[in-house]
């Protein structure tokens, strides 16, 4: 059995690998403690950068002086629920959740809005 909960991350704007933060320090205790994430790189070219996976999926965060509040990422997810409750115990702040059609799929969506500003979309995919 497939016990991976995180599926896929595509960004708001260019670069999923490049998300904009202030302090990567910071910005890696956080997801790591928030989302599961483990720190898996760390570059200093083209900008600071630390980068994070779970199941096999990554996200980055740079500085790049970039702001924060206009980027974010939308997260594939096998179970939107499980990823909810989860993030919940962790002591974030997690929108609700409420069905939508994108390109003519359902989606089972939540937000989250990062303390540094960036904002999460987590989606799963309804069966027909």
């Amino acid at each position: 059995m497939d016990d991976k909960l995180f599926l896929g991350a595509y960004p708001y704007q260019q670069d999923v690998l490049a998300l904009p933060v202030k302090n990567l320090d910071v910005a890696a205790e956080w997801y790591a403690n928030a989302f599961g994430m483990l720190e898996v790189e760390r570059r200093d070219d083209p900008y600071p950068t630390v980068i994070l996976e779970r199941d096999g999926v990554r996200i980055g965060f740079s500085i790049t002086g970039g702001d924060a509040s206009e980027d974010g990422a939308a997260i594939l997810v096998a179970d939107v629920q499980v990823v909810r409750a989860e993030l919940e115990s962790q002591g974030v702040a997690v929108g609700d959740i409420r069905e939508e059609s994108r390109d003519g799929q359902a989606l089972c969506v939540f937000f989250v809005v990062a303390p540094d500003g960036l904002c999460y979309y987590f989606h799963q995919k309804v069966s027909e």
